[in-house]
């Protein structure tokens, strides 16, 4: 059983960088995409779960087959990645909170003009989702909604005006506030349709992704290597 699903909320929030890494390493998976109107399947047959972001709320009325579906997935004790709002669901799922961040955390930068950046906490230096990726990395936002850590969480990663942004629930359920998976390709797709970034500065965000493309992807490849290493399906 070494096959990945994965879970995409909106045709334009693909997996991209993750379909990178899983092709690289010769990884089966199916990709579900909600907005087409293909169901979520039975869970027979895959060792992980990647869920992606999207433009729903956790707390919208609609999401509750897809929380009792993620539920499903956890009394299984296999492997979960969620990126977004693919945590939000995460911790939502097991009776967490999902509340308004601090502030609407929009591309690169910060209302002050600095860079989004997660540094590690001592048990996410300490996590096998994160060895080998730096203490502190740069990365990009889109989201106006945060989880609250509570009992049976641990906050691996924060952040400076959003501070949970990596958490893990339990044992290896995990999910990421910041979008790690984003290619260029992706982000000229988003900037054109995204109601957030089309408003934004289209060439200060590209310019931005440039300068941190080296960084965006060494951590990215290593964090999905490593999530695939503790599903089972890529030997240590």
């Amino acid at each position: 059983m070494k096959k990945i699903l994965i879970i995409q909320h909106v045709s334009r929030e693909r997996p991209g960088f993750i379909l990178c890494v899983l092709r690289d390493l010769g990884i089966d998976f199916d990709v579900i995409d909600l907005q087409k109107g293909m169901r979520i399947p039975s869970f027979d047959g895959y060792c992980a779960l990647i869920v992606l972001g999207g433009l729903d709320s956790a707390n919208d009325e609609h999401m509750r087959d897809e929380l009792e579906r993620i539920r499903e997935w956890l009394t299984l004790d296999r492997p979960y990645l969620g990126i977004c709002l693919g945590l939000q669901v995460l911790v939502k799922a097991v009776g967490g909170v999902v509340t308004n961040s601090p502030i609407p955390e929009i591309g690169f930068r910060d209302p002050d003009g600095e860079f989004f950046a997660v540094s590690l906490t001592q048990d996410g230096a300490e996590d096998p989702l994160l060895k080998d990726v730096p203490a502190n990395f740069h990365v990009f936002q889109l989201h106006n909604e945060m989880v609250e850590v509570a009992d049976g969480m641990t906050l691996l990663g924060r952040g400076k005006h959003c501070e949970n942004q990596i958490v893990r629930v339990g044992e290896h359920s995990y999910g990421l506030q910041c979008h790690v998976e984003l290619t260029e390709e992706m982000l000229k797709i988003w900037l054109s349709e995204d109601n957030e970034l089309k408003h934004a500065n289209r060439e200060e965000i590209l310019s931005d992704f440039e300068q941190l493309q080296e960084e965006h992807e060494r951590v990215g490849k290593q964090l999905f290597t490593n999530f695939l290493t503790l599903s089972g399906v890529v030997d240590c």
